[in-house]
């Protein structure tokens, strides 16, 4: 019993994809390095102040050399954490020079949420128990809101912060 000749190039033509499929994936999961970077650094959900980072006076926007930021918040049930200005008021906008390269460390200490700024490529899962942080550079100015885009119970839709670029 033989393969007809169509068989035989529908059976090279099925292998043949699937093996270049393989190929690409395993190209980009372990030779790109296109693993998430979100999971590297791990936190007490219950203790966050214990980091450094994390401590009530870190929080927010902190200029650590020309044009570099770190931005260190905690998300939390319908909140983002951003500090306490020098007034004492709750910090909800973020004002960050246009051309700046801003590092995002956020942690949560309850659900899952997720960490968004609309507009950018600034996408981040925020999960206890780790401190998941993305870097990018601000090249256009304007107002970005960060949204919580992971639903995280019934007050969801008010988790949301504001970043201003300006020149």
């Amino acid at each position: 019993m033989g393969l007809h000749k169509y068989e035989k190039i529908w059976l090279i033509f099925g292998i043949g994809s699937l093996v270049l499929f393989l190929a690409i994936i395993g190209f980009g999961a372990f030779w790109k390095g296109t693993h998430p970077q979100s999971h590297i650094a791990t936190i007490d959900p219950e203790n966050v102040e214990a980091n450094e980072a994390f401590r009530p006076e870190n929080l927010g926007l902190t200029k650590v050399d020309d044009d570099k930021y770190v931005v260190n918040m905690i998300a939390s049930a319908f909140f983002y954490n951003l500090g306490k200005d020098e007034d004492g008021e709750t910090v909800r906008t973020l004002r960050i020079p246009k051309g700046s390269t801003v590092l995002f460390q956020v942690t949560t200490t309850d659900v899952i949420h997720g960490f968004n700024v609309a507009g950018t490529n600034v996408n981040m899962m925020v999960e206890p128990g780790y401190i998941s942080s993305y870097e990018t550079v601000f090249d256009k100015t304007g107002e970005f809101t960060i949204v919580c885009n992971e639903y995280c119970g019934v007050g969801h839709h008010l988790m949301y912060a504001t970043v201003e670029v300006y020149d």
